[in-house]
């Protein structure tokens, strides 16, 4: 048994600053009362101690205070993103069986219609119920489930327990280090592992998170110039704005900011090497949904001499190539306490692992030094803007459109975005692309829906007719 994180940060360090957003800021004290009240709320309105309850909301106080209320509660958390189509979350609440949705009102346009939820301002404005709080979590406890697009199409329930995000944590510390005054910015949502992660990095480290609901560069190029944060996590796309900002004001990074974390996919060299000369660290990470975060991360004094390296596993961690062709190259497996013990739903009977190695279906390879390469992100992947899009997910809604015969989907390079996707249809009966993308709307997020769509007579496909993306691009 471990300590309540929330309850034991508040007892060790009860008046440092624990929460900036805009100009209000809380303790780890303030925010622990806050959150035993709003579980004695939730108590009142008929949740119990280990529900399954889906969450969703944008990245402000109102969140963090929910999420911690059902941490006490030892609830699981189904963390909705709130970039999803109303059909893609009917779906992650129909697998996840969530007993009930909590929602910010602002957001609850984005749930399908049938859904019943129940709203943040009616929670806060409630009756509250006696509870006893725990004061020890297992390890084995379920946290939170975020939901990960597969190769099938359908997205799978990945369960990140007590013991994956605290060792998720714990190596992360090992490798970069920690100061009582580090200041966390996030400006990436809640409801992924990475803005999650700060969360619990907060909790474990005692450090203040400083939160955007939002990517705003101005605001936070600022807070990079003045050293008011330490620390940020980025993707390739906003790490450029934030360098083209820099740039434009001719500043550099305060000699108080440390690092930034760049996850979702390479890191462009240029991009490295105009960090370099704004004073701005960057490490790149390796990392996944399954893994509660990071798995490796190459530390910045190795960016130049290891370009396209994600580095090397963190402590706990370990990384293997699985049957590696002449060049080295093969599946990248991952073993680590942090890996998760596996799925919900309809893929709750399928093994996460395979003799406790998780099979990544990322194609990479280690050098001489262990420095792992990722050559390809699970084959077909596109990641636009740090987000995954899997071509299937894509393919399925074109597919029951009734004019579409066949549909194919890759990605291609984006300036602004990494990559975007793009599809390839054949048609049944004649129809205008764009009542095809008015389609997709109704079923994707935004960032999912094809920048184009081509009309052809017949798909790459091999001898077992299997689709080949990879000739898509061709």
């Amino acid at each position: 048994m471990y300590p309540n994180w929330i309850l034991q940060r508040a007892y060790l360090t009860p008046l440092r600053n624990a929460l900036t957003y805009k100009e209000q800021t809380w303790t780890f004290q303030q925010l622990n009362e806050l959150s035993i009240q709003r579980a004695r709320q939730l108590t009142a309105l008929g949740i119990k101690q280990g529900d399954r309850i889906a969450i969703m909301g944008p990245s402000k106080p109102e969140l963090v205070i929910m999420i911690y209320a059902c941490m006490h509660l030892q609830c699981e958390m189904v963390m909705l993103n709130r970039r999803l189509s109303q059909a893609e979350i009917a779906y992650q609440l129909e697998d996840s069986e969530a007993v009930v949705i909590l929602i910010a009102d602002e957001d609850i346009e984005k749930l399908p219609s049938h859904a019943s939820p129940l709203l943040f301002s009616a929670i806060e404005k409630g009756t509250e119920a006696s509870i006893v709080i725990s004061k020890e979590w297992s390890l084995h406890q379920t946290t939170s489930i975020m939901y990960t697009s597969g190769t099938t199409g359908f997205p799978k329930g990945v369960r990140q327990t007590v013991g994956n995000h605290q060792a998720s944590a714990t190596a992360s510390v090992l490798n970069i280090g920690l100061q009582a005054d580090d200041t966390w910015l996030c400006a990436v949502p809640l409801f992924h592992i990475s803005g999650f992660s700060i969360l619990v990095r907060s909790l474990l480290y005692g450090n203040k998170v400083h939160l955007y609901d939002y990517f705003d560069v101005e605001a936070i190029s600022q807070n990079i110039i003045d050293g008011d944060v330490t620390h940020m996590s980025v993707v390739a796309v906003t790490l450029e704005r934030i360098l083209h900002t820099l740039e434009q004001r001719s500043a550099q990074a305060s000699s108080r900011f440390k690092l930034m974390l760049a996850g979702g996919g390479p890191v462009p060299v240029d991009y490295l090497k105009r960090a370099k000369a704004l004073h701005l660290a960057v490490a790149q990470t390796y990392g996944m949904t399954e893994t509660s975060s990071q798995t490796a991360t190459l530390a910045s004094e190795d960016a130049m001499s290891k370009i396209g390296s994600a580095g090397k596993p963190l402590f706990f961690n370990q990384i293997r190539i699985a049957e590696p062709n002449l060049s080295g190259e093969g599946e990248i497996c991952i073993r680590g306490p942090h890996v998760t013990p596996g799925y919900i739903g309809r893929f709750a009977q399928k093994s996460a692992t395979v003799d406790g190695w998780l099979y990544t279906g990322d194609i990479g390879y280690l050098d001489d030094e262990g420095y792992l390469f990722v050559i390809d992100r699970r084959a077909d992947l596109i990641i636009s803007g740090g987000e995954n899009i899997y071509p299937a997910e894509i393919e399925n809604v074109l597919l029951t459109h009734p004019a579409v015969k066949e549909a194919g989907v890759c990605g291609i390079d984006d300036e602004q975005w990494g990559q975007v996707p793009i599809a390839f249809v054949v048609l049944k009966e004649q129809i205008q692309i764009d009542q095809l993308l008015a389609f997709c709307q109704k079923f994707l997020a935004r960032y999912k829906i094809p920048k184009k769509i081509i009309i052809t007579d017949k798909l790459p496909r091999n001898g077992a007719n299997k689709l080949l993306r990879r000739k898509l691009k061709q």
